[in-house]
């Protein structure tokens, strides 16, 4: 199947052929036919498959082919997205997809000054990228009226719940109103309650269910691997992977921010090029990093887990998860942002003992075993926390097991008779020697004479 035959006007097709769009991908082949034929959606769909594209180009039908009335034109259609990243790379594949036509499209998003967004605004807006705070601030300063919003997508909406964003996307909804004509398009990830009960409230009972793949799995063409490694030497082994001349450029996500600066300065120290995202860097910062990133200044870019749903990097070669995500969609996310639009990638995750009962979980979620890679120069030393690989099964680890009990309760007890024979030690030091007697002033020793005191 070819996008021409989705029912996609001509200039958008032309827009498409020049952005090397070619075959649509499954979640684009099923989501734009029923989003265009005005049905609500609700897409779930693993990261990397075509999701923007999904729902961009049924907006930009829709508003094209509608008549714009006269006078200042109000806002049609709203894209809600949870980070600035992505919504910078939503508006720019808008753009890009609406070149041929005369809709209007506008991007609003917070850490930034908001003179230049609102100066957009001012000139006429038919489809408004944001994120929820900022959104939220410009609504209330009598910027953004909402009340007219005939198409509404929610983007990642599993990750704008995690993200803390659910006062902030109540508040949007409550400013929309109720409309019966508005059509709903609501993309997740994954499907936890929160996004169910969203999906109840959003969506009309007839709604279309698209779900290209199984929730939470990975995308198969992606080579997964893992190091058992401890902690103190998972700086010389990403050192030591970043050799591999097959890696041209490599994402690396750590769980902390302190973490964040500490690699990549750790990696400038060693004449790696690298830059750091995270979320208290400014946005300028985080997007210099990036684009320095994807123009080839630097082979190397740390994030934390902030940018794992907001990057779309082309020829992206390796993800390394320096420290294992605690959270199995965390994973799925972070190797998605390798092996983009059915592109093969590399996923490579450095694991140390405490972190292998995450890997345990993941591998469960994504119903496979992460290969154990044998190229090794720095194995674990550290007895694993749980698992295979790094030492036996637990149950070959069974009669050990009873082996270290005994033995610790052989090494308690020494250390009883031991502290014992020191107590009686002291005991008699203590009773052979005599006590120190006070020395007595002589009876005559700075007393007063009396007689001194007889003027």
């Amino acid at each position: 199947m070819e996008f021409r035959d989705l029912g996609i006007d001509e200039e958008l097709l032309h827009a498409l052929s020049d952005a090397g769009y070619t075959v649509p991908t499954p979640i684009q082949e099923q989501a734009i036919p029923a989003a265009v034929a005005g049905k609500d959606v609700l897409g779930l769909a693993q990261t990397g498959t075509g999701k923007t594209c999904a729902f961009a180009i049924p907006i930009l039908q829709k508003l094209k082919n509608e008549e714009r009335l006269p006078g200042f034109p109000p806002i049609r259609s709203l894209i809600l997205t949870p980070t600035r990243e992505l919504a910078i790379q939503i508006y720019d594949s808008l753009v890009s997809y609406a070149k041929y036509t005369d809709i209007r499209c506008a991007l609003v998003y917070g850490g930034v000054s908001q003179y230049n967004q609102t100066e957009a605004l001012s000139a006429g807006v038919d489809v408004l990228v944001a994120t929820p705070g900022r959104l939220n601030d410009l609504c209330g300063q009598g910027y953004i009226d909402l009340e007219d919003i005939e198409l509404f997508v929610l983007d990642e909406a599993d990750r704008m719940l995690d993200m803390g964003f659910v006062d902030d996307v109540e508040r949007i909804i409550r400013r929309m109103g109720e409309h019966d004509d508005m059509q709903t398009l609501l993309f997740s990830a994954t499907m936890p309650k929160s996004v169910q009960s969203l999906v109840k409230r959003l969506l009309k009972d007839d709604f279309t269910r698209v779900e290209v793949n199984p929730v939470s799995t990975t995308v198969e063409k992606i080579d997964q691997s893992v190091y058992f490694v401890d902690r103190e030497n998972k700086k010389k082994l990403l050192l030591y992977t970043l050799r591999d001349p097959e890696l041209h450029r490599a994402l690396v996500f750590v769980r902390t921010k302190s973490g964040c600066d500490r690699v990549a300065h750790d990696l400038n120290r060693a004449h790696v090029g690298a830059g750091a995202i995270h979320g208290d860097k400014s946005q300028i910062d985080r997007q210099n990093a990036l684009n320095r990133f994807k123009e080839g200044k630097i082979r190397v870019l740390v994030a934390t887990d902030i940018a794992a749903r907001g990057l779309d990097i082309s020829d992206l070669s390796h993800v390394i998860n320096y420290d294992v995500p605690t959270e199995p969609e965390n994973y799925v996310h972070r190797i998605g942002r390798t092996g983009r639009a059915g592109h093969g990638g590399i996923a490579i995750t450095f694991c140390q003992a405490d972190e292998v009962p995450y890997l345990r979980r993941i591998e469960k979620t994504i119903d496979r075993e992460v290969p154990v890679r044998e190229d090794n120069p720095y194995p674990m030393q550290e007895k694993p926390h749980e698992g295979r690989g790094t030492g036996r099964s637990r149950s070959r680890r069974g009669n050990r097991g009873r082996r270290s009990l005994n033995n610790q309760k052989k090494a308690a007890d020494t250390s009883a008779e031991q502290n014992t024979v020191e107590k009686s030690t002291e005991e008699k030091e203590n009773t052979s020697r005599r006590p120190r007697r006070r020395r007595r002033r002589p009876s005559g020793e700075n007393r007063p004479n009396p007689a001194n005191n007889n003027g």
